[in-house]
């Protein structure tokens, strides 16, 4: 089940619950459309991976699987890229896709 953290881990902007400009590679690092766009270039600086929309945990119970039930993550992850050494990352997979990373 996803964390769903509650912040980009780059610029420290708030991404709840419901927020659709959250975005999340394959271990879940939690950044914000912004910051994949414009300086991480959709590579993950932690492992290389690109980003897909995170999804949203439901409120609505009916199905017994919801916010409520289930809440979202409160652990704040707040570790600003260090650029120098993220341009070699970025260097290495910018224009390698994602899948074939």
């Amino acid at each position: 089940m996803l964390e769903i953290r509650p912040n980009c881990e780059h610029c420290n902007k708030a991404l709840p619950n419901d927020s659709d400009e959250a975005m999340i590679c394959s271990y879940e690092c939690t950044f914000c459309t912004s910051c994949v766009d414009t300086v991480l270039h959709n590579v993950c600086p932690n492992c290389g991976g690109g980003f897909e929309k995170r999804p949203t945990r439901p409120v609505n119970c009916l199905t017994g699987n919801c916010v409520e039930k289930h809440p979202v993550g409160t652990r704040v992850v707040y570790k600003p890229i260090n650029k120098n050494a993220f341009k070699e990352i970025l260097k290495e997979f910018t224009n390698i896709e994602p899948r074939k990373r």
